[in-house]
């Protein structure tokens, strides 16, 4: 089976290697354009194209997958189908009929629920227990293809995105390989999606990472391990901003039994740590880390990332005086 390959991050690197493993005939691989990265700003190629440089596998970068002279490349190598891994442009219904086969796509969630740019986040962020990978025929509409092969995974308690997204990425890739062996005898089953259970997850920005302390505990947890490692959930600080990593859990009673008291203000008593509004660091101790109010209960942070600085352990930036209990997370 010849097939042209489209995939940009490191998340369909798995897959492409797979496919080459396994013997396919990989007959272009499609990717964006290499990026300016780093902090001198020097155009560095995707992941994909790395690979595919390695493997000696023809490239293509176009700015936009669908002028006539691209369309026109894509033909002349006679891919009897296209498998999309993350590549990153919307590819319009002729472009995704080139392949004699047409196209299909590995997706990670189980659809129809969690359509679009950033299921693994939002998987975490919205609390599910499971995910999985979907391959599925690609056509007009996000996400909305009939559906070839699922393998479902569940959601560890603390897996961060950066975690799963290592995880699925091989998942994806051994899903890929049975859904086309299954194609090549003709005994793939294509099933429609029930369009009205689907849910959608947007693309991830700075202000889906912005950390809302009214929320309830789990729920600022999940968010910060479903930004992790990028963007990273923040607060501002100070007049900075501050990243936080690696939560845990404080419950209400575990708040109220904890000997915390936050600094007495204008000649009053000190308040317990269950009397301080949300957003309020109430202790921040190395074994610890820097535990914060809640709407309710309280959220510890094992890590921390001080804006301009690096990524640190939470006990090291309480040591250098980052913090004091009382303080204020916005």
């Amino acid at each position: 089976m010849r097939i042209l390959f489209w995939g940009t991050p490191a998340f369909a690197v798995p897959s492409l290697r797979a496919l080459d493993d396994e013997g396919f005939e990989i007959v272009g691989v499609v990717t964006q354009p290499d990026r300016p990265a780093g902090r001198g700003r020097r155009l560095r190629p995707s992941p994909v194209k790395e690979v595919a440089l390695d493997a000696g596998f023809e490239i293509l970068t176009p700015d936009l997958p669908r002028t006539d002279d691209f369309v026109d490349r894509i033909r002349a190598l006679k891919p009897d189908i296209s498998v999309v891994v993350a590549y990153g442009h919307i590819l319009k219904p002729f472009v995704l009929d080139v392949p004699r086969l047409g196209s299909i796509n590995v997706h990670a969630s189980l659809l129809p629920e969690l359509r679009g740019a950033a299921p693994i986040n939002w998987a975490i962020a919205r609390g599910h227990e499971k995910t999985g990978i979907t391959i599925m025929r690609m056509a007009e509409g996000m996400d909305a293809g009939a559906i070839i092969h699922q393998v479902e995974e569940p959601i560890l308690p603390d897996e961060t995105a950066g975690d799963l997204t290592l995880r699925l990425s091989e998942v994806g890739a051994a899903a890929l390989v049975e859904a086309l062996a299954l194609m090549s005898v003709g005994q793939a089953v294509e099933v429609e999606q029930d369009h009205e259970r689907a849910t959608f997850a947007p693309k991830i920005d700075r202000e889906t990472a912005h950390i809302d302390w009214a929320r309830p505990a789990r729920r600022i947890a999940n968010l910060v391990r479903a930004m992790d490692p990028a963007p990273g959930a923040w607060s501002p600080l100070d007049g900075s901003t501050l990243k936080l990593f690696r939560p845990s859990i404080w419950s209400e009673t575990e708040l109220a039994d904890a000997p915390f008291h936050l600094p007495a203000t204008n000649g009053g008593s000190p308040v317990r740590a269950e009397g301080a509004k949300p957003g309020t660091v109430v202790a921040a101790d190395s074994s610890i880390g820097v535990l914060v109010r809640a709407g309710d209960g309280a959220v510890a942070f094992a890590e921390v990332q001080p804006q301009g600085k690096k990524r640190m352990r939470a006990a090291d930036w309480i040591n250098g005086r980052g913090v004091e209990v009382g303080a204020e997370l916005g």
